[in-house]
């Protein structure tokens, strides 16, 4: 692998280091019952982590596949799979182990039924009320989804020569996401508007499905096309590369007073594709030559990155299981935070070690045999 190759990725590590960090502290200030003090506010904001992991997948994961399209190679479903098979699956039914064998692992009281997990169904109609640990595997499932019908139409268009009018596609599945989310939100969640949980049905219907939310994967898909198939244009926006990490921060503040009520129509309904475009500008900063991401090669954003799918899966319980064992303890807010820090990330560090490590050699010795 080239330098340059490698100075890119060090830009989008730190976009993931980003991310796992704003949905670490989202998830912790609501298991904390938001303390520290200062923390709700600025973290407030965390949940659209997970909008930027789905802007890297949707980015990195078409990338791969349209490398192949250009060097005219017919797309190997078979050898795309194992890939994603051994980099997500082993750790996560180790987390699922978790879940189900030790029950003082889950933050909160019951969990949804096993298949729903091994089919990766569990963010279709979840109840968030009672079978709400877990929860945040839904986004999970949504890159499952991503992961299996990419491929899949990229095949079909190459069979079909349509490869070229694929950018039609993009923009319908868009449109798509306005239309089914104007449609959820007035015939499925205002309903039940009266309803003293009618929080519940939001989530259930708007911000958990899959076609709800694809936004960041489409803009993240969107980006590598360019990045692949449009060189020229792309080595002209390239040279505005922390031009375009302003532009995000701009486009994302606007998407924080949108979404600070999130249950709202307009939050609904144009929050995240907002969020979406914002993260994108992000991501063609990040890989711009230009940009200081591009450029800064930090040893703990990417060891931090090394982690976050791990640290992902298993922050909610660690944070659990770390309040449980020193709530006697009467430790400051602050220092508590930390502490978490620590031990979600050590969980996390041992995970990579005997989990993902081993299956990742695995899968390279498969690979090489074929």
């Amino acid at each position: 692998m080239d330098k340059n190759i490698h100075q890119k990725l060090y830009g989008l590590d730190h976009l993931r280091a980003l991310a796992i960090v704003f949905v670490f502290l989202f998830h912790y200030f609501i298991l904390s019952g938001g303390q520290p003090e200062w923390l709700p506010g600025f973290a407030k904001f965390g949940w659209t982590g997970v909008d930027l992991f789905f802007v890297l997948s949707g980015f990195l994961i078409s990338s791969q596949l349209f490398v192949q399209i250009k060097q005219r190679k017919t797309i190997s479903f078979k050898q795309f799979f194992l890939k994603r098979f051994f980099r997500i699956v082993p750790i996560f039914l180790v987390t699922v182990g978790f879940y189900f064998f030790f029950p003082f692992f889950r933050e909160k009281e019951s969990l949804p039924p096993l298949w729903r997990f091994l089919t990766f169904t569990q963010n279709l109609g979840l109840n968030l009320k009672d079978f709400g640990t877990f929860s945040h595997a839904w986004s999970l499932c949504v890159e499952e989804h991503f992961y299996l019908f990419l491929p899949l139409i990229l095949i079909f268009l190459q069979f079909t020569k349509l490869i070229k009018k694929s950018y039609w596609l993009l923009i319908v599945l868009f449109l798509f996401g306005f239309v089914i989310r104007i449609y959820s939100y007035n015939q499925l969640y205002l309903p039940k508007i009266d309803d003293g949980n009618s929080w519940l049905f939001w989530y259930k219907y708007i911000y958990y499905p899959t076609y709800s939310r694809l936004d960041g994967l489409l803009v993240g898909v969107s980006i590598a096309g360019i990045y692949q198939f449009l060189p020229t244009f792309w080595n002209r926006i390239a040279k505005y590369g922390n031009l375009f990490i302003v532009l995000s921060l701009v486009v994302l503040t606007g998407a924080y007073f949108l979404c600070y009520d999130q249950m709202t129509f307009n939050a609904s309904i144009f929050g995240f594709p907002l969020i979406a475009i914002g993260y994108g500008f992000m991501v063609v900063g990040a890989v711009s030559p230009t940009s200081f991401l591009y450029k800064w090669n930090s040893k703990t954003t990417t060891f931090i990155a090394t982690l976050s799918y791990a640290t992902y899966l298993t922050h909610k319980g660690v944070i659990h299981i770390t309040h449980q064992l020193l709530a006697d303890f009467k430790i400051d807010n602050n220092l508590m935070l930390l502490i978490c820090m620590t031990t979600c990330i050590s969980f996390a560090y041992l995970l990579h070690l005997t989990i993902e490590k081993p299956f990742m050699k695995l899968r390279n010795r498969i690979l090489e045999t074929k």
